[in-house]
């Protein structure tokens, strides 16, 4: 059976850092290209990032370019989302995404269709 799991989020004041992640079971992350997105409360859905299964190019949002970094360490089956200078409308549900087929751009062009989605883990900043 196929999971992701996510772990990591909590509440923070702005300009502070977290660095969350994300466990697949069921399924080879290697073969996956893999993103993270995250919806706050009332909003639609937001792709944050992207990477890819081939050569690890990454795509990001401009709303998070520059403070988010996506890493991937296929011998764990782990993703991650570094955030650094965290601000108050970086508040939301965070969720990692994986789809066998979609390239890193196809997959940051969408807000659902992919393969599989975690449950997501709650970011909240705040002073």
């Amino acid at each position: 059976q196929v999971h992701l799991v996510e772990s990591g989020g909590g509440s923070v004041q702005p300009g502070e850092s977290l660095r969350l992640s994300c466990v697949a079971s069921g399924f080879s992350l290697g073969t996956y290209t893999m993103g993270w997105f995250r919806q706050a409360p009332g909003k639609e859905r937001e792709m944050i990032s992207c990477i890819s299964k081939w050569d690890e190019t990454t795509v990001y949002a401009d709303s998070v370019k520059g403070r988010f970094t996506i890493s991937r360490d296929n011998a764990k089956n782990t993703v991650y989302l570094q955030m650094n200078s965290l601000k108050p409308e970086d508040t939301a549900v965070y969720h990692c995404t994986a789809d066998s087929i979609m390239s890193v751009g196809s997959l940051c062009a969408i807000n659902y269709g992919m393969d599989y989605e975690g449950q997501g883990t709650l970011v909240t900043v705040s002073s």
